[in-house]
């Protein structure tokens, strides 16, 4: 039996057990044979309320594989050759006589029978807080949002949300009817879900005098809880000698108040001279390390699984994804640990948020120049502050020949665009908030062509036959244009747009592609070059459509989400969309060359290559581990 509701369905499968039992007829001309069959004439099953089963069986008892002799005409029960209604039970009478009555939830003559709306008429058993929804004989109830069904009362009661612990630590929590209410402490700021301490500390007040506030003022909220208090003198500088006084641990402290290595003394030994020069400073803790410790001591030093914990790198700064202990309630932040808007997940796959701390590089690995002339085929991909070269034979890349091209200080290479006519190498920089270009030849210089308005540039495009560049701002949520120079700037598109990532553009038809990751509602759009006939290409099926390119071969629009895990393909118009591979890790960029697909890899960490014909993957991972970001090619020929 199949049961459906609200366009879903659930099978399920009884058996019914049942005994027939009949008396011969003492008056009847036939005999009786040994072995008789039952023939089921009639069956009816109904689901009604959720929790009752009813069912109706006309069965005929006879001779096997046939009639029972003498009998001219069966009653249409037996037959189901009547006029009853399906919704009705067949009431045999005598001869071919018979009744219908509708069965329960139904009514009528029993030839046309309605489904009664309890709902309507007020013949519902729901209780307050639920709403009652009509089936087919019968009605379910439902309880409203913020309330759960109790089996012992059988009404629909409050559920306290603030025993599930859903706001933040630094938040207290207010039950209500229906729903409850997080509001972060006094001086820390959020939606209560997540709450961050107070980030301009009182310009009054010195480093060393702010520090030892905040301290005490955390042994204010946490009683009994013993802490280190910071020691100033009276200009409010730290003085070069700290103690705590609770254990008789002794250390000297530089200007910044941190410690200094080698100097720290046991309860009742000699101090250590803190007028001595110290041979090593220590690294000074970041504000992510400072709050990491802040609630440690919160939880008493032992946080559940469900606990949220500032995610800190080797470095002290904020990674860009943060979540609220191992639970799927994920966001990203800027350097600052300050929430993104429009980027929080509630499902088991991350967001894709970007880093804008750039990793220290190795002086001996800055290019501050172009290292090579790199020629076609070739793949470049960037990695944080680099963009590789890898040459490829036919469509494999050599991974021995692999080359850093550029390695800038400071910089996250995100979204990379080729023009193959003037062998320019153009790129996004989320570290610097800038875009460059450069000439791929050996020695080149890289310049900055837009330096100024930029929030969080990521996706990038050359138009190489209009001779202009077209990018996205996932910081302002828009899309500009300009010329390959950056001169005759300006914004096409600022409006219904929440995380855009990836941008492309096709020459030949005038078109421009981007896709929008919003968490809420991610899309594929399309537009002309002047931003005008916006149109949604793609939404169904959507998470995180990071990657996009055209395959100019089989003239396709093609994406990866890294939600969803596919790899698909369109026509341009939208139409005639299949799914290319369905078992990707975390895409970020996509280029297409010579019937292979090449995608950076979160994953991985990697590059990854699809063959178009076989569908068989390769991949590439570079010695270096961390995230890639945008990949280009450059082609054998300029087309």
């Amino acid at each position: 039996m199949v049961v459906s509701e609200n366009g879903g369905s659930e099978t399920f499968s009884y058996r019914l057990h049942q005994n027939v039992s009949f008396r011969n007829c003492e008056h009847g001309p036939w005999t009786i044979p040994d072995f008789q069959q039952v023939n089921v004439e009639h069956l009816m099953v109904m689901f009604t309320e959720g929790t009752t089963l009813r069912y109706a069986i006309i069965n005929q008892v006879g001779p096997v594989g046939g009639e029972l002799p003498g009998l001219v005409e069966l009653n249409p029960c037996s037959t189901g050759k009547h006029h009853c209604d399906p919704m009705a039970l067949c009431l045999p009478g005598d001869g071919i006589q018979y009744h219908c009555q509708c069965a329960m939830g139904f009514q009528g003559d029993g030839r046309n029978c309605y489904d009664v709306d309890e709902c309507a008429d007020g013949l519902s058993s729901c209780g307050p807080h639920s709403e009652c929804v009509n089936m087919p004989g019968g009605h379910h109830c439902h309880c409203e949002p913020g309330y759960e069904f109790d089996l012992d009362l059988h009404v629909c009661v409050d559920i306290n949300e603030c025993f599930l612990q859903l706001c933040h630590p630094f938040a207290s929590c207010s039950n209500t009817q229906g729903s409850f209410h997080c509001q972060c402490w006094p001086e820390y700021k959020g939606d209560g879900f997540l709450c961050q301490p107070p980030q301009k500390p009182k310009p009054s007040l010195t480093v060393c005098q702010q520090h030892r506030d905040s301290l005490q003022e955390s042994l204010r909220m946490y009683r009994g809880l013993e802490a280190f208090i910071p020691q100033c003198d009276e200009k409010g500088q730290y003085k070069p000698l700290q103690c705590l006084g609770t254990t008789g641990h002794c250390w000297c402290v530089d200007s910044r108040g941190q410690e200094r290595v080698g100097t720290r003394t046991m309860p009742g030994t000699v101090h250590a001279n803190c007028d001595q020069p110290a041979a090593l400073v220590p690294r000074v803790e970041t504000v992510c390390e400072r709050w990491k410790l802040s609630l440690m001591s919160h939880y008493n030093g032992q946080p559940s699984p469900q606990d949220y914990m500032p995610l800190c790198d080797a470095h002290g700064n904020f990674l860009p994804v943060q979540c609220y202990g191992n639970s799927s309630f994920c966001w990203c932040v800027d350097h600052q640990g300050v929430e993104i808007i429009g980027t929080r997940s509630y499902n088991d796959v991350k967001p894709p948020c970007i880093s804008g701390d750039a990793p220290p590089l190795n002086n001996a690995l800055t290019y501050p120049v172009i290292s090579s002339s790199p020629s076609g085929p070739a793949i470049l991909y960037a990695q944080a502050s680099q963009i590789v070269a890898i040459p490829l034979d036919e469509t494999d890349p050599v991974q021995e020949k692999s080359t850093v091209l550029l390695a800038l200080k400071d910089s996250v290479v995100i979204g990379m665009d080729y023009d193959c006519r003037e062998n320019m190498l153009y790129w996004t920089d989320f570290g610097r908030h800038t875009i460059n270009r450069v000439v791929l030849v050996f020695g080149s210089q890289p310049e900055a062509i837009i330096s100024q308005g930029l929030v969080q540039p990521e996706g990038i495009a050359v138009d190489t036959v209009h001779r202009k560049l077209f990018w996205v701002d996932s910081g302002k949520d828009r899309i500009e244009t300009s010329g390959l120079d950056g001169r005759n700037r300006k914004v096409l598109i600022d409006s219904d747009l929440v995380n855009p990532r990836a941008i492309i553009v096709d020459a030949k038809s005038g078109t421009l592609y981007w896709t929008d990751w919003n968490r809420d509602a991610p899309k594929i759009e399309s537009s002309t070059l002047e931003g005008h006939k916006r149109k949604v290409l793609v939404q169904v099926g959507l998470m995180l459509p990071n990657a996009l390119t055209l395959d100019f071969t089989t003239n396709r629009l093609c994406w990866a989400d890294a939600g969803s895990k596919k790899l698909e393909c369109i026509s341009p118009d939208g139409t005639q969309r299949r799914v290319f591979q369905d078992a990707l890790d975390y895409p970020f960029s996509l280029a297409v060359y010579n019937s292979h697909f090449y995608y950076t890899d979160w994953e991985r960490d990697g590059i990854l290559v699809i063959d178009q014909i076989n569908r068989k993957n390769t991949s590439y991972v570079p010695i270096q581990q961390s995230h890639l970001y945008g990949i280009t090619v450059i082609p054998s020929q300029c087309l």
